[in-house]
């Protein structure tokens, strides 16, 4: 019996061992989405740079990144350059989602580290955030042709990441035939 009493809490620290060290191989930044296969959350709100009404369907027909950012972001910067070539190369569309943040400090941000996005969404109170299941910034959802989301990144993408996972998958979205 004594040995039984021994054994339990020995084999409960065991599998708890176990178990953190499993978590302690996963990326944080491969988080699944409930929402990637599924079509993205419908919005409605404003284009930073014209003020102008914008949603969900004007990001439909083309593959597109939707970069959640922020000007008071420090891992937007770090992303930022790689978005900007990105940008340059006319691989794929990248519009921004500018998560609560003041319409002059984007605009600046913006102005002053080069602005790679087609247009950027204001989400000045992050509602549309919430929607879209947002944890921080930096986020990148792909979405395809229909607008559904193919893959969501959480943290600021990465030169690796671009080569090896975002460009493929964008490759492989733009080669599928557009669907009526």
């Amino acid at each position: 019996m004594r040995k039984l009493l021994w054994g339990l809490p020995l084999l409960a620290a065991l599998a708890l061992i176990l178990l953190l060290g499993r978590g302690l191989e996963l990326d944080p930044r491969e988080v699944d989405s409930p929402l990637v296969g599924k079509p993205a959350p419908d919005f409605a709100s404003v284009r930073l740079d014209s003020g102008a009404a914008t949603t969900l369907e004007a990001l439909r027909g083309e593959v597109t990144l939707l970069n959640v950012w922020a000007s008071w972001c420090v891992a937007c910067m770090q992303e930022h350059p790689l978005l900007n070539d990105l940008s340059r190369s006319g691989q794929v569309r990248i519009v921004g989602l500018n998560y609560k943040d003041a319409q002059a400090d984007a605009t600046r941000w913006l102005a002053r580290h080069g602005d790679p996005y087609a247009w950027s969404v204001v989400d000045r109170d992050g509602r549309i955030g919430i929607d879209y299941g947002v944890y921080g910034v930096p986020e990148t959802f792909v979405l395809d042709r229909a607008g559904v989301i193919r893959a969501k990144r959480i943290g600021p993408i990465t030169p690796d990441y671009l080569s090896q996972q975002l460009l493929p998958l964008v490759a492989e979205l733009q080669a599928e035939p557009t669907r009526p």
